[in-house]
Formats: structure tokens, C-alpha cells, sequence
């Protein structure tokens, strides 16, 4: 058996794996310890706006089980487009992926994101293109999920207010989902010139810039008063999820093993991450091997600075595996993460609050700063994100899930220039030693 999955495609593999991280949150829901409140969970999850932060752990909002059965429905969801007839799995699949399923622990559900995914088939039509070219934009769209469940909800209604679903709110939602699906593989595209590849999460500013413009259009130019920005968090559950985590993680090392990745890994440990495909660069063995690695130092640095494991904290582990396929690595994320640290020092907001956590997420998108630039440009790069990452929701109105990976844009927007004008690439210097 091992002989016949080595002699698969580096795609086919991948698509394994992802089926193996959906088949994984499809258990959990079963094992989760309120296994009474799956359904129920599960049907307040996807009933209720879902702006920035709403924690699905948090009984109020769904529950443990509830949240790991919407993690699967929506993992089975990415599944299923990627089988689809023509398409292949890259590192833009893996990315796209778990993105989707991270958010699903707060923000993205299995209602939100159809409208997204029709937009994208849209867009393939009008382009003359299979829907199966297309499937990661339908997956990176969902990064604009709470705007469909704002207007199915609530909106035009007060804050406070809620009207259910109606049929202004079925049209809207659907108008949303076109647009962002017919915009997003054309911003994404161009995004690459906005940041020159030192952002990993290249969809964030592309979600970044198309939500401030909804947004505005939706509330500030015709004068609604919009939803306040405000966390809703429960008190996490550690055990679970580091249990959970650390399984998945030591399954992915294992099987990376097997597949040879591991004469590879050190290799791609020393890789500068920059515009990187690791399966192509290391094969696929030593790919699979560094969602494992890096996952668990994921889950050691939120245990180390005592972070709460809430929705979104479990969801951003699996949002930070989204480049270990394409640019992430331990070594070149962990000046990042010093950065972070640094800036908590100095700054109002702790290193374990809760935006903080999630913003180190998308801080890791610039970790091809430090390595093409070396750690001590990667500590600047995550101090000023720390700096930053707070102030930017206020402009899309919290409805802009990718709100770190925009901010990692507008880094790397002001950072990387300085750099190129003013320093030179590590490996200019280890050409000359």
C-alpha cells in the first residue's frame, strides 16, 4: 500500500492528506465531550452574523462538537471541489484549504459559503474556463463569509436587531457572492505586484481592499450604523484541541517519513520561503513532513505564551499550516514570532490576547521577509504588524476574515522597498563568505 501512495502524484497525495485533515474534524466532532450539542451547535453557528471574533467553541454561539462537525462539512465541501474532474492540488490548494477550514472555526460555515462558491463558477463561465481551474478562488473567496451572513441575518437593521432570513437578504447574499467571485481571482492575481511575493496570504489584501470597498458601499456612503467590532469568546477548550492537534501532526510526521521527505527536510528548513512551491522543490514526502513539524511548533508556541484555546485560537493553528506547502517554515516564522513578542513588551495588548494570537497567524505571511532579508528584518516585519494588525478592522468593518493577511500586504507595501533600496538579500551575502 505504501508502495502504491509513493507512486502517486505529488497532487494526489496532497488531496489525500487534506481528505485525511477533513475525515480527522468529522471524528473530532464525534469525540468532542458535548457531543449532545453537535446539531444544536451546529444550527446556532449557522443562524447567527459571524464578524470578527465570534468563537464557535462558546456554548452561546455553537459548541466544541458543533464546531468540529462545521470544520467537516466545510473541509468535505473543499474535498469534493478538489476531485473534481481536471483539477489538481498544489501548494495554492493547500493554502486555500486550510484557510477555509481554520476560519470555519469562527466566521466561515457550511451556509456562508455558497454564494462564494457560485460566484466563482460564474467567473468560470464568463471566462470560458472549468469550474475545477478555478476551485481556490471559490475557497479564498470565503474570506468575505460574514458579509453573507450579515445580510441573510441583519442588515439593514441596527446592530442589535435581527430579522432572519428574508428575501432581500437571499438576493444580497447571492449579489455579494458573484461579485466577490467574479473580483477575487483578478485582485489576487494582481496582488502579487502589491507585495512582490513577501506575503504569503496573497489573497489577504486582495479580500483587504474588496471588503473596504463593500463595506463603505454598504454603510458608510448611505449612513447605517454598522455592527460594532467586538470579540465574543468562550473559555476555550486546551485539552481538546492540543490533544487533537498533536495527533494529526505526529500522523503527518510519520507519514512524511515514510514518503523519504525525510533526506529533504533540511533543505526546505533552509529554504528562503520566497514565491517557494516545497513539493516541487523537495518533493512531496518533505512537504507533508513540514505540516507536521511546523504544526506542532505552532501548538508549543500558543502553549508556551499561554494562549486560550479558543475557536479561534484552534483555527488559526490550522490557518498558520496554510503556506507549509508554499513558504512556511519554522526557521524563517519564528524571527515573526519574536517580533510579537517584542511588541507586546512595548504595546497595550498582551502577546497571548486573543487579536494578538490571531494576527501572528497572517504575521507569519511575511516570512519570506526573514528569509530573504535575514531574522532581523523578520523581527521588524512582525513588530510592525503587531502595531498594526488592531487598527486595520475598522476600515472593512470586521467582516474581512483575511484581516491579518491584509495587514501583512500593507507591511510588506512599506517594508519591502526600504529593504530592496537599502539592503542587500542574505544570499548576495553568503555568495561573498
Amino acid at each position: 500500500m505504501l508502495e502504491k501512495l509513493r507512486k502517486r502524484s505529488s497532487s494526489d497525495i496532497l488531496k489525500i492528506v487534506l481528505s485525511a485533515f477533513t475525515l480527522a474534524f468529522l471524528i473530532g466532532a464525534l469525540c468532542a465531550p458535548d457531543l449532545g450539542q453537535m446539531f444544536p451547535g451546529l444550527g446556532r453557528i449557522v443562524s447567527k452574523p459571524s464578524l470578527l471574533t465570534k468563537d464557535y467553541f462558546f456554548t452561546d454561539i455553537g459548541s466544541v462538537s458543533g464546531a468540529f462537525l462545521n470544520v467537516g462539512l466545510v473541509g468535505l465541501v473543499c474535498n469534493l471541489m478538489m476531485w473534481l474532474p481536471g483539477a489538481t492540488a498544489s501548494g495554492g490548494t493547500v493554502a486555500a484549504y486550510m484557510l477555509t477550514v481554520g476560519f470555519s472555526f469562527f466566521g466561515i460555515n457550511i451556509l456562508n459559503i455558497w454564494p462564494f462558491i457560485l460566484g466563482t463558477y460564474i467567473y468560470s463561465l464568463v471566462k470560458r474556463q472549468s469550474f475545477s481551474k478555478n476551485i481556490n478562488f471559490a475557497m479564498f473567496s470565503t474570506a468575505l463569509a460574514p458579509l453573507v451572513s450579515e445580510v441573510l441575518f441583519r442588515y439593514p437593521l441596527g446592530p442589535d436587531e435581527l430579522h432572519g432570513v428574508t428575501p432581500l437578504g437571499v438576493v444580497l447574499a447571492l449579489v455579494i457572492g458573484m461579485a466577490v467571485g467574479l473580483t477575487m481571482p483578478a485582485l489576487c492575481a494582481h496582488a502579487q505586484n502589491f507585495h512582490k511575493g513577501f506575503d504569503l496570504y496573497n489573497a489577504g489584501p486582495a479580500a483587504g481592499f474588496l471588503c473596504l470597498m463593500i463595506f463603505a458601499i454598504m454603510y458608510k456612503a448611505i449612513g447605517l450604523e454598522a455592527p460594532a467590532i467586538a470579540g465574543t469568546l468562550g473559555e476555550g477548550s486546551r485539552t481538546i484541541c492540543n490533544l487533537f492537534g498533536v495527533i494529526c501532526f505526529l500522523l503527518c510526521i510519520g507519514l512524511g517519513l515514510l514518503l523519504g521527505g525525510g533526506k529533504d527536510y533540511l533543505k526546505l528548513l533552509r529554504d528562503s520561503g520566497h514565491k517557494a512551491d516545497f513539493a516541487a522543490k523537495y518533493g512531496i514526502g518533505a512537504t507533508v513532513l513540514n505540516f507536521g513539524v511546523y504544526g506542532l511548533f505552532i501548538l508549543a508556541y500558543y502553549n508556551l505564551i499561554g494562549a486560550t484555546f479558543t475557536g479561534p485560537t484552534f483555527g488559526v493553528v490550522w490557518c498558520m499550516l496554510a503556506f507549509c506547502a508554499a513558504g512556511a517554515t519554522p526557521l524563517n516564522v519564528l524571527p515573526i514570532m519574536i517580533g510579537y513578542w517584542i511588541g507586546s513588551l512595548f504595546g497595550a495588548n498582551a502577546i497571548n490576547a486573543q487579536a494578538i494570537v490571531v494576527g501572528l497567524c497572517f504575521a507569519s505571511g511575511l516570512a519570506p521577509v526573514s528569509g530573504v532579508y535575514g531574522p532581523i528584518a523578520g523581527i521588524v516585519a512582525g513588530v510592525m504588524h503587531y502595531c498594526l494588525v488592531t487598527s486595520v478592522p475598522a476600515i472593512h468593518g470586521g467582516f474581512n476574515l483575511y484581516n491579518g493577511g491584509f495587514t501583512s500586504g500593507l507591511v510588506a507595501f512599506v517594508l519591502v522597498p526600504v529593504l530592496e533600496h537599502f539592503f542587500k538579500p542574505m544570499s548576495e551575502w553568503r555568495k561573498k563568505a
